[in-house]
């Protein structure tokens, strides 16, 4: 009995070593993705005849808040003074407001943290969560939620500022841009809002990219859809409008000497017909003109150099008035007078492109006699130029062969400037691309409304613009020459037949021009042929 014993002793040992000898790595377990959960909150949610100083919401885990600042919206607005929101910086399972200064009475409030609550562990964010109270004897209850979306860009956005001002007697149409809404909403990372706990009413409606976060529309830098009338609530629904960018109102910058040939004019807004008047004896010894800015709002004056530059007295005209200023030359830039030529389609010609050559100063005259163009077989290729209008361009045009080089020679005298330098001899070599490496696109457009202008314009995936097509007879394109890439087509309804997209005004009540996009974008290969119909309601 004894050696029975013993030796199940024995086997009982050697198992448990065999298991202990055994290697592994430990898993950690379930990975945690469940967000944090209120526990219970003091006072407690949708309380009413609120007069607390603080509110403290007690969580299951400890959490921390994420950029409270932008994901924190409070409705109606109140001053970041008059109340602070706790634990910063440092983790904790309570959150606490605490007020510096009492709500107004007689007012819902909510107070939409976003995704700033997250567990500390993992990040695990709470979305959408908000604590609401009143002032009063009840809470507002009613809802408005939707999307926003681009009038222009097919690029989503975010963090859209949602305003509803109440429409009363204090209301007018300067009111957006000097007071805070009543009520408002963000939509934060995403299109969509939500704005809760709303009074029934009459109201004006907005949606801002409040670059400034201030809570007001700041005309030029912020973009605005609306209503052009108010909406009433409760509503059945609503259709909500696009975001656009108003045309700043106009007004000149300060105008600047860059050296004694060239004053610089900025200007915000679209400069239209508005004028610059100088001094009639500068402008006899002068005999200027102006160039416009390719990249800024900005006109270029540029005149015969000036030897003694003083104060030259200036009118700029500004809506119904003339606003003068004295001009004075103030370090002036030490550029030289030196006419300076820059090729700018780098090393490859495409088969619709046109070479063109872009000058640091403003072009006079082309003498084609001292320019030369020859093909991959030293043979010479007949052309044409032409000036830009804006004087600081020349377009070069031949007729191009597929898989070719052609090698371009600009000797002295062959472009003049406007003080009559020319140029420096200048070569430049390029190639065509063989037709295989291109693909066509063949779109019909289906439109149930014949009467109204459109164009489209094909965009690549980078959001650069390759080709704009205005409207033929037929509704049908052939666009060749595309490069490999993904494309989209933007669809302009072109009501004043303008060829080009016009923006809204509030102030008008007046709607951006309606732009329609492809539901899916175009992935175009070399030497490949795509149809496509699109279809405009």
């Amino acid at each position: 009995m004894r050696k029975t014993l013993a030796l199940i002793v024995l086997i009982l040992c050697l198992v448990s070593t065999s298991q202990c000898a055994k290697r592994g790595a430990p898993t950690g377990g379930v990975k945690d993705s469940i967000p944090p959960v209120l526990l219970n909150a003091n006072p407690p949610l949708e309380t009413v005849n609120f007069d607390a100083e603080r509110v403290v919401m007690v969580f299951d885990e400890y959490i921390q808040l994420s950029d409270i600042a932008n994901q924190l919206i409070v409705s109606p607005p109140l001053e970041t003074s008059s109340y602070k929101i706790l634990p910063e910086g440092t983790i904790s399972k309570k959150v606490e407001i605490r007020f510096e200064e009492a709500p107004r009475k007689n007012t819902t409030y909510t107070f939409n943290f976003g995704s700033a609550i997250k567990d500390y562990n993992e990040g695990n964010p709470l979305p959408f969560f908000n604590y609401t109270f009143s002032t009063g004897a009840y809470l507002d209850s009613l809802r408005l939620s939707g999307n926003v979306m681009d009038a222009y860009e097919i690029d989503s956005l975010k963090g859209i500022s949602i305003h509803l001002y109440p429409i009363d007697s204090t209301f007018t149409d300067s009111t957006i841009y000097l007071e805070k809404p009543l009520y408002v909403g963000n939509t934060l990372d995403s299109i969509y809002f939500n704005l809760q706990s709303l009074a029934p009413g009459e109201y004006e409606f907005l949606a801002i990219e409040d670059v400034g976060k201030n809570y007001l529309y700041d005309q030029g830098l912020d973009k605005i859809g609306f209503f052009e009338k108010p909406i009433r609530l409760p509503e059945d629904s609503l259709k909500f409008p696009f975001l656009f960018k108003e045309k700043a109102r106009f007004r000149w910058g300060r105008p600047r000497f860059i050296n004694d040939h060239h004053i610089e004019f900025g200007y915000y807004g679209e400069v239209g017909e508005q004028k610059i008047i100088f001094d009639s004896l500068f402008t006899e010894t002068a005999a200027g003109f102006f160039t416009q800015d390719r990249l800024k709002d900005t006109l270029h004056y540029w005149f015969n150099p000036q030897k003694e530059l003083d104060s030259l007295v200036i009118g700029l005209e500004e809506l119904d008035s003339i606003r003068e200023i004295i001009l004075k030359p103030y370090k002036l830039l030490s550029d030289s007078l030196e006419l300076s030529l820059t090729p700018r389609n780098g090393s490859v010609l495409h088969f619709l492109d046109t070479l063109t050559i872009e000058s640091n100063l403003p072009l006079q005259e082309i003498n084609e006699d001292f320019i030369q163009i020859f093909d991959i077989d030293t043979l010479e290729v007949d052309f044409s130029t032409r000036l830009d209008e804006n004087k600081d361009r020349v377009y070069v045009s031949f007729e191009k062969v597929p898989n070719d080089v052609y090698r371009i020679q600009l000797l002295p005298n062959a472009i003049t400037d406007f003080l009559g330098a020319t140029n420096d001899t200048l070569f430049h070599r390029l190639k065509t691309q063989e037709i295989e490496k291109y693909g066509t696109l063949f779109l019909s457009i289906n439109r149930k409304d014949k009467t109204i202008p459109y164009f489209f314009e094909i965009i690549d995936r980078k959001g650069k613009l390759v080709r704009k097509v205005r409207q033929n007879k037929d509704d049908f394109y052939t666009i060749e020459f595309l490069l490999p890439n993904d494309y989209q087509i933007r669809y302009v309804k072109d009501l004043n037949n303008n060829g080009k997209w016009d923006t809204g005004s509030y102030i008008e009540k007046r709607q951006p021009e309606q732009v329609v996009y492809l539901k899916e974008a175009l992935s175009l290969r070399a030497n490949w042929d795509l149809n496509e119909t699109l279809t405009i309601e």
